[in-house]
């Protein structure tokens, strides 16, 4: 039994008492401990969680100072979802332990994942690598770190972190499965042949791996980690023998994987599910092969299946969400291009512009007989695209003596407006009323200025 505080305590509270009675009270609380730990641990296998929080918290207070209480009962506020007090906890279960003891490593871990539950990941790994110093073998720590290194892009390195939870801990499933997600990003030249070479992917005889090669394995390999394999045995009463190869059969590691023809299939009946979720989700038939992504690149490849961002709008309309441009809509502005909108419009007002809407601007060429390119370049109409097909327009709205020309638009959509609006004031623009004195429009009819 460990030596704890409040055993030293009791014996210092004891000086100049018999010693048999002060052994008799530290023997009476331990007896207590005990009982209250083995009671609260019975009702955590049980899991009477909510009981076995009462217990542990009923322990603590009986031993605040004793590792085991404090450890017993962050692990169930861990479980409760709990996390301040499981962190509190384990905290109080550290500032008893020795360097040597053996709950230092998997304190640290457990400080860890509540760290990473939080999503402090700086934090999170400063634990977990705590932890590996003083169990280099800790399974949990392990995984841990690989994931934080796995969500700063470390690849790798998160895969070597997930292969020595393996060496020991085998059958982790956490490991195994990450392991497995990951295998594009580290699978050696060998490796990779070996597995196009188990989903009859290439020849047997093939030694030299090539870029395409390496794409292929890529894209089968994402479609086993989409539940290929399960969206296959649905499809089919009995599915194809060469569609699907187990690999470590009738062993704890058996995996299913899909072949090159069980690939090749499986994007076909995804293409043809997805016209049917395409046109309940209201997409005419006409329209189903010309759709495109958020993006504005086409959905479906020359041979009817999905690209990458198709399977992505496909998976969204199941969920009756839209991530697809029908034929005719444009494609929305990034937010890169929403800021630069923003900031550039801001400096057109205190440039004296306001803007005018596309049937404005259709006035104005009908108006002056200028064309777009002239309202552009000599009169002053600015244009603000937002997507390939899509503008914004403004024009100037105050009076520019060093160059009349900019203002036309602003005096004739004045002008126009004053017809139904007694209240607005038409500007004076010399250029634009010389030109209406004489008979004369602004623009030729090849729509140049006069």
């Amino acid at each position: 039994m460990r030596v704890v505080k409040p055993f030293l305590s009791s014996l210092a509270v004891c000086v100049g008492s018999a010693l048999w009675l002060c052994a008799a009270n530290t023997a009476g609380v331990s007896k207590k401990v005990s009982a209250c730990l083995e009671q609260g641990k019975q009702q955590f296998s049980a899991q009477q969680y909510t009981s076995a929080k009462a217990t542990f918290t009923r322990c603590v207070r009986l031993a605040p100072n004793n590792a085991d209480t404090q450890l017993s009962l962050a692990g169930v506020l861990l479980t409760l979802d709990d996390l301040d007090g499981a962190e509190k906890a384990f905290q109080a279960a550290l500032s008893v332990m020795t360097r040597t003891s053996p709950y230092l490593s998997y304190t640290y871990s457990m400080l860890g994942d509540i760290a990473l539950k939080r999503q402090q990941n700086d934090a999170a790994l400063e634990w977990y690598t705590r932890s590996l110093e003083s169990n280099a073998a800790n399974v949990n720590s392990l995984v841990g770190k690989g994931v934080i290194v796995e969500y700063q892009g470390d690849k790798k390195a998160a895969a070597d972190f997930y292969r020595s939870a393996l060496a020991v801990e085998p059958l982790n499933l956490i490991a195994r499965n990450r392991l497995i997600n990951l295998e594009p990003e580290y699978m050696s030249d060998a490796e990779m042949l070996a597995a196009l070479k188990q989903r009859y992917a290439i020849k047997p005889d093939v030694s030299e791996l090539t870029g395409e090669m390496r794409q292929t394995f890529t894209n089968i390999h994402q479609a086993e980690q989409r539940r290929g394999v399960d969206y296959l045995k649905n499809k089919y009463p009995t599915v194809p023998t060469d569609f699907i190869v187990t690999l470590n059969k009738d062993t704890e590691f058996a995996r299913e994987i899909l072949t090159l023809s069980g690939y090749e299939a499986l994007q076909q009946h995804i293409g043809q599910d997805a016209v049917g979720v395409f046109q309940r989700a209201g997409v005419p038939v006409k329209d189903v092969f010309n759709l495109r992504d958020m993006k504005g690149k086409k959905i479906f490849k020359a041979d009817n299946t999905l690209s990458e961002s198709g399977y992505v709008a496909y998976t969204e309309a199941l969920q009756n969400r839209k991530a697809f441009l029908l034929p005719e809509e444009s494609v929305p502005p990034t937010q890169e291009l929403l800021t630069q909108m923003a900031r550039l419009e801001e400096e057109l007002k205190k440039a004296g512009y306001i803007e005018i809407s596309r049937k404005e601007l259709k006035f104005l060429g009908k108006q002056t007989k200028c064309s777009t390119e002239t309202l552009r370049k000599e009169l002053g109409v600015y244009f603000m695209p937002i997507s390939k097909t899509q503008n914004r327009y403004f024009i100037l709205a105050r009076e520019t003596p060093q160059d009349p020309k900019k203002g036309i638009p602003y005096y004739y959509l004045m002008k126009e407006k004053s017809k139904y609006d007694s209240t607005v004031k038409v500007p004076r623009n010399s250029l634009a009323q010389s030109y209406e004195y004489y008979g004369y429009t602004v623009c030729l009819d090849d729509g140049k200025l006069l």
